[in-house]
């Protein structure tokens, strides 16, 4: 029998004991639990644990670096934040604190347990997201070729505040999604030792995303494949391609990236996009 894995709960919030308790498609855990940062440190300092859930703001004794405290006394482990009164600089110092991840109340178990189960699966890169400017009105980060490390970005950049109503957050949000993987597996090969850079500006009237792989880039010619590249009338012509040369199904990204933003740049090469949604 597979021994269960150990988590570490800081914070005394009813919500958190349920996200270590099983469930039929789930890991088995074992939780142990403290509302105090000092216990929770001396607790690591004396075993391993595969995952740490910390209460931000609401622990007694924790401040702007319970992230940085908790990974001081245990390398490596990695932590999720969950957070009830959050702000862009939380979720900012979370990521240069190499946070696995970051929710804010109220928060979905579901896509919590999700981001559990990444962290103990995920291989152990510390340094799988870096951020290379802190400024909330400009930030920019370059994350690792892989798709766990793209989810978790994704999710960061989803707890950042912006003007948008729920449906067009969510419109931009995957809109950001498809280009990130198109920039990781197309650009980046899947290729963990490969880096994505991304820059995420909000300005007075605008929601702007940067990205550059490290790809070769593309041309129009050599679009065959996406949906992009359809004619009016053979909206579904570019799966017989895929289906043909062996590629999974899909190739809508782009076409649906144009439908959800305002505007959609390249660069000459075709390694760079910029995503650009005006906010009135």
């Amino acid at each position: 029998m597979t021994e269960p894995y150990l988590g570490l709960l800081i914070g005394a919030a009813p919500d958190l004991p349920p996200l270590f308790e099983s469930q039929a498609d789930d890991l088995e855990w074992m939780a142990v639990q403290t509302s105090s940062l000092a216990v929770a440190l001396n607790c690591l300092r004396r075993r391993p644990y595969h995952l740490v859930i910390a209460e931000h703001h609401q622990t007694s004794g924790t401040g702007s670096d319970l992230v940085a405290a908790v990974r001081e006394a245990q390398p490596g482990v990695k932590v999720i934040v969950i957070d009830s009164v959050p702000s862009n600089a939380d979720v900012i110092e979370a990521m240069q604190q190499m946070a696995f991840s970051y929710f804010s109340r109220p928060f979905d178990p579901a896509a919590v347990r999700d981001m559990m189960r990444s962290a103990v699966s995920a291989p152990d890169w510390d340094d799988g997201i870096k951020v290379l400017s802190a400024e909330p009105q400009f930030l920019t980060l370059k994350i690792r070729c892989n798709i766990p490390t793209a989810d978790r970005l994704q999710q960061f950049f989803g707890e950042l505040k912006n003007d948008l109503d729920p449906e067009e957050r969510s419109g931009i949000a995957m809109a950001f999604r498809e280009m990130l993987l198109n920039a990781i597996e197309h650009g980046g090969k899947l290729d963990p030792n490969e880096w994505v850079r991304v820059s995420r500006v909000r300005s007075q009237r605008s929601l702007v995303y940067h990205m550059e792989d490290p790809g070769a880039g593309f041309s129009r010619s050599s679009l065959e494949h996406c949906a992009i590249a359809n004619s009016d009338g053979s909206p579904l012509e570019h799966l017989k391609i895929r289906e043909r040369t062996g590629m999974r199904m899909g190739g809508f990204g782009m076409l649906m990236t144009k439908k959800l933003v305002d505007e959609v740049i390249y660069n000459q090469k075709g390694n760079e996009v910029i995503l650009v949604k005006h906010l009135d």
